[in-house]
């Protein structure tokens, strides 16, 4: 035993640690990205409550944000309020600076089909590729074939370890839910004609549901009258 691991080379364990190294950092880039995507989803709706019956938003004052828009490239579908009603807002200073409305994005892919986490699962891909041919490049320069051996193993188990980032990746569709065969137009007419029915049978909101403190409940431009002016009725009550 001792004469085996005396034949291995010290670029065995050189070769081995590294890759190893390579291995953990390719999980730690996809790892992070996840990460990074997730916080960054959180930070922009934060307040706001996707409704997926509805395919839209709730804000903070119990206004709606409807599809507005669908970006390819980004993979990113946006929802808008009202300009009438955010402009009129009592928290419009805190919520958004544009005139057109609070505008909310969504991504319509799950991790990591979206183009920007199909981008770094790739670099964790190239980097687990890497982890494989450092091994066995330096196989070819040990003297013994005990070395060579044990490089060899090296590069299989780590190639088994990176397999699971290129299984995730292969078996994520670049267009899961089919958005991209489909118009905006087309999109927006399904809403429409979900909306219809929703009206016809009457469902109410959980916004629009109030006690009878609230009763009759005021509309501001369509809509129900704000969360913050609501809270100002009730203190007064």
């Amino acid at each position: 035993m001792n004469e085996l691991m005396g034949a291995i080379e010290l670029p065995v364990l050189l070769a081995g640690g590294y890759a190893v190294v390579l291995v953990l950092v390719a999980y730690g880039i996809d790892l992070l990205a996840k990460r990074a995507h997730v916080a960054n989803d959180e930070q922009q709706t934060q307040g706001f409550v996707y409704h997926e019956d509805h395919d839209a938003w709730l804000c903070p004052e119990d206004q709606w944000l409807w599809p507005q828009s669908f970006d390819p490239d980004n993979r990113v579908m946006r929802y808008r309020g009202s300009p009438l009603v955010c402009n009129s807002c009592p928290v419009k200073d805190s919520c958004t600076t544009s005139d057109d409305g609070r505008e909310v994005g969504r991504t319509v892919d799950a991790w990591p089909s979206s183009e920007s986490a199909r981008f770094h699962r790739g670099i964790a891909c190239a980097v687990s590729v890497l982890a494989v041919v450092f091994p066995l490049v330096t196989a070819f320069t040990v003297q013994n074939w005990i070395s060579q051996v044990v490089l060899m193993g090296i590069a299989v188990v780590v190639a088994l370890a990176g397999l699971p980032l290129w299984s995730h990746l292969r078996h994520s569709p670049v267009d899961p839910d089919g958005v991209l065969f489909k118009s905006l137009d087309d999109n927006l007419e399904e809403r429409a004609v979900a909306a219809e029915a929703l009206q016809r049978r009457r469902t109410s909101y959980a916004s629009d549901r109030r006690s009878d403190v609230d009763a009759p409940v005021p509309l501001v431009l369509g809509r129900t009258r704000y969360a913050s002016e609501r809270k100002k009725a009730q203190e007064n009550v």
